[in-house]
């Protein structure tokens, strides 16, 4: 790997695990106080089942942003698949505060439904140039999909 494919690569992680980090500082807090005390589905995860599948989804994020980023020359279909992977990891980074930090779930509830929607467009726009930079986000699309119906059953239990 070339030195600039390789810092290009350890930037698309960084930036990912560094929304995962400031959202786990939001977040972390709030797990053993206020998410504990409200009522959740039975078919919520433990509470370890999140950094493990966030952490993998990270990654899996960061090599498509790469894939986009280093093996694509300029042009409108790259500049909108990145686009998009841009403003789906900006819905991501908010989602955290407003939910844990605000407690606001109804609102995370509807940043979590624009992330979906947001995701389903990368993917899309993916799809155009680099189909294995749109397959590794489709875990993510899954996840996202659990984690809206959960968002949404703490909203009605609530």
């Amino acid at each position: 790997m070339k030195t600039l494919s390789f810092f290009r690569l350890v930037l698309a992680v960084g930036l990912c695990l560094a929304v995962g980090a400031v959202g786990s500082l939001v977040t972390a807090p709030q797990i053993p106080t206020w998410y504990a005390g409200l009522a959740k589905p039975s078919w919520t995860p433990p509470d370890s089942a999140f950094p493990i599948a966030w952490t993998i989804l990270y990654v899996l994020m960061a090599v498509a942003l790469w894939r986009l980023w280093q093996l694509h020359a300029p042009a409108p279909a790259r500049r909108l698949a990145i686009g998009l992977w841009l403003a789906q990891l900006a819905l991501n980074a908010l989602w955290s505060p407003l939910f844990f930090g605000l407690e606001a779930p109804g609102a995370a509830l509807i940043v979590v439904m624009a992330l979906w929607l947001a995701i389903a467009a990368t993917i899309w726009a993916c799809t155009r140039i680099d189909r294995i930079a749109a397959w590794l986000l489709v875990p993510y699309l899954a996840w996202v999909s659990y984690a809206t119906a959960l968002n949404a059953a703490i909203v009605v239990l609530n």
